[in-house]
């Protein structure tokens, strides 16, 4: 079964879907924060941790590996429900494994994020134990945005991954609903998702007529709106 996370920052938001059963756990990172008005980054996703106790992911921002280690380690302290998310690489490209091997070794879960390839995938799954908890979340919206077909990459990785049970594949960069369906199909452990595209989700199952139907509902309603005369 794949799980769905929802990737969101804002307080309201979270305690929305919280309640709701369908969603397993919560991604953020710092965009989504600045978005949501966090002042203190600390601060603000303490608050967090007092609204949720599923799964949730809260990214370092340091650049080298040495200070995103030391970050690392104080997010991993402020919950047992944090996953700590480090980039595969830095802003130059360097990949930072030495961030990933030292973090795993100190029992911090993770989720390795903006990942692309399954070679990546390989370099990470080389940088850690069969015991603490990954997450290597692929970004297969951003990919396809550019012409590049996901699905291969995700074929790949789960199939490196099917070695170690502490591994799970995330299908990151959600665009549409139906992404749900293939992240299912691949067998994808999780797929993050906004809010918007998750309660489309809670409404799967409609039949072709009733599209139909509520479509030209919607084009009748704009058109006597609108006042048209022909």
């Amino acid at each position: 079964m794949t799980k769905i996370f929802c990737d969101i920052a804002d307080f309201n938001l979270i305690r929305k879907f919280n309640k709701k059963k369908i969603v397993k756990g919560f991604t953020t990172n710092p965009s989504l924060m600045r978005k949501a008005g966090a002042k203190s980054y600390s601060k603000y996703s303490k608050e967090i941790l007092n609204i949720t106790k599923k799964p949730i992911s809260f990214e370092v921002f340091a650049d080298d590996p040495s200070n995103m280690i030391l970050q690392g380690k104080k997010i991993n302290n402020w919950g047992k429900n944090i996953f700590v998310k480090v980039p595969v690489t830095n802003s130059k490209g360097k990949f930072m494994g030495e961030v990933i091997s030292s973090l795993n070794k100190n029992k911090v879960k993770l989720n390795v994020t903006a990942v692309y390839n399954s070679r990546q995938t390989e370099k990470i799954l080389k940088k850690i134990d069969k015991r603490t908890k990954v997450i290597i979340s692929i970004f297969a919206g951003r990919m396809a945005d550019t012409g590049k077909d996901p699905i291969p990459q995700f074929k790949k990785s789960i199939k490196l991954s099917k070695n170690y049970k502490n591994v799970e594949i995330l299908w990151a960069s959600t665009r549409e609903p139906y992404n749900y369906l293939q992240a299912k199909k691949l067998g994808c452990h999780i797929i993050t998702a906004p809010p918007s595209i998750i309660e489309k989700i809670e409404k799967f199952g409609k039949s072709f007529k009733n599209l139909t139907v509520e479509t030209v509902k919607g084009f009748l309603k704009d058109s006597k709106k609108s006042n048209y005369i022909l």
